[in-house]
């Protein structure tokens, strides 16, 4: 079965740099209706606003962490279902732990290919 490439994406990071390289990768995918959000609330305010199938997110960002996003989102009854991929250039367990804690759907630590985030994708959007 095969991804459904139509799914709305939320990427979410503080550094230019990296949402382009992130809407890039998607790109590769064939995934073409993606939004960018820099920093948390931003993400939170267009999750809240929208229907997103999907959110990529940094965790390092301020004021508001990718953590806290992740911790928001779930507990949102609108959007708790919302898969959600957890960027991180940290591969430190407790990071890992506490993304999982909090629900975190996925994982991918920088830096990574478009392989690696089709992998994750489609892990999290249960087709194999």
């Amino acid at each position: 079965m095969a991804m459904d490439k139509n799914t709305h994406v939320l990427i979410v990071d503080d550094y230019k740099t990296m949402l382009r390289i992130i809407r890039n990768l998607l790109k590769q995918l064939e995934f073409d209706n993606v939004e960018e959000a820099s920093d948390g609330q931003e993400a939170l305010a267009k999750l809240r606003a929208g229907q997103f199938g999907l959110v990529i997110s940094d965790w390092n960002m301020q004021p508001m962490t990718g953590l806290d996003l992740l911790k928001e989102v779930r507990a949102d009854a609108r959007l708790k279902e919302t898969p959600f991929i957890m960027i991180t250039a940290e591969s430190k367990t407790e990071n890992v732990v506490a993304a999982k804690a909090a629900g975190v759907s996925n994982y991918i630590v920088k830096p990574f290919n478009a392989e690696t985030l089709r992998g994750k994708i489609e892990k999290v959007l249960g087709h194999a």
